[in-house]
């Protein structure tokens, strides 16, 4: 009888054990999956010679929505729509991009179109936002979950500061832009996450509180400046 009391307990424990462990696992797992997509995009891009089509086509996206003054843009949950088909230029892994960010010590593949499944890989740029290639009169919007099943990803977003660094390496070349302006809105105020006229921007959005649920959006705001020649 002491026997079978002392197996179940030790059964219990395990299975206590388990279910705590297991979202440590899964984060780890996520995150990993993330650090390899990442790093397989950097490996396997050749700027020089990568998809001028896409290119143009990504160009021309952003002038129309740029003319239509983003007009689909209805709400922040309404940006799974893609801006391109990736899979149509034999992109792989629909990666159109890598994000880093020192002061977060964070590495993340980007895919086009917030869609759940691109937002449990990784980070997300938000249908009828720019695409992430740069240039005047273009806001990329890029969207992480603030911290996904024991996976970190935009959790620490709040290290943020302004004057800090955020770079984004597409499939051309490596954008750098510096921390301009941090904000707390609303999920409906997509007034706020619009091209600015004149201005190369790049904005990340995520949850806020953490682990609220989405009640707000914290939002940081972040302008490519121009080089010392484009300035004289």
């Amino acid at each position: 009888m002491r026997k079978k009391a002392f197996l179940l307990a030790a059964l219990l424990v395990v299975v206590g054990l388990c279910v705590l462990l297991w979202p440590v696992f899964t984060g780890y797992r996520l995150q990993a999956d993330a650090d390899e997509a990442a790093q397989a995009f950097l490996e396997e891009r050749k700027p020089e010679q990568s998809y001028p089509e896409l290119l143009a086509t990504l160009q021309d996206y952003n002038q129309r929505i740029y003319a239509e003054k983003q007009s689909d843009l209805t709400s922040l949950e309404a940006c799974e729509e893609p801006a391109v088909d990736l899979a149509a230029y034999d992109v792989g892994d629909e990666i159109i991009g890598v994000l880093e960010i020192p002061t977060m010590e964070l590495t993340m593949p980007v895919y086009l179109g917030a869609s759940d499944a691109h937002l449990a890989a990784g980070a997300a740029v938000l249908g009828n936002t720019s695409a992430p290639i740069g240039g005047d009169n273009t806001n990329c919007v890029i969207a992480g979950h603030r911290g996904w099943r024991g996976a970190d990803y935009f959790r620490h977003i709040d290290r943020l500061q302004v004057g800090d660094t955020v770079t984004l390496m597409n499939l051309w070349e490596t954008l750098t832009y510096t921390v301009a302006d941090i904000q707390i809105i609303q999920p409906h105020e997509v007034e706020k996450i619009k091209i600015q006229q004149g201005r190369d921007m790049l904005t990340l959005v995520t949850c806020h509180p953490y682990a609220s649920g989405g009640r707000q959006r914290y939002v940081v705001y972040c302008e490519k400046l121009p080089t010392m020649s484009q300035s004289r």
